[in-house]
């Protein structure tokens, strides 16, 4: 069993088309923040903010 003891959110204020897949999502977290970070989880909203994309980054991988 593995327990987290630090993580953070980041929210994007830019819109992201959400047929994006989860290397797009990455890459554009990437760009944006600097980094993907481990540990840390980034949300995506669409332009009319209706929906959000949620990408957790673990270190190793995505889930």
């Amino acid at each position: 069993m593995r327990v987290r003891t630090a993580f953070s959110i980041w929210l994007a204020t830019d819109p992201m088309d959400m047929r994006a897949d989860t290397e797009t999502a990455l890459a554009r977290g990437i760009a944006v923040f600097g980094a993907a970070k481990p540990h840390c989880t980034y949300l995506f909203a669409n332009r009319r903010a209706t929906r959000m994309k949620v990408l957790e980054h673990e270190g190793f991988g995505n889930a």
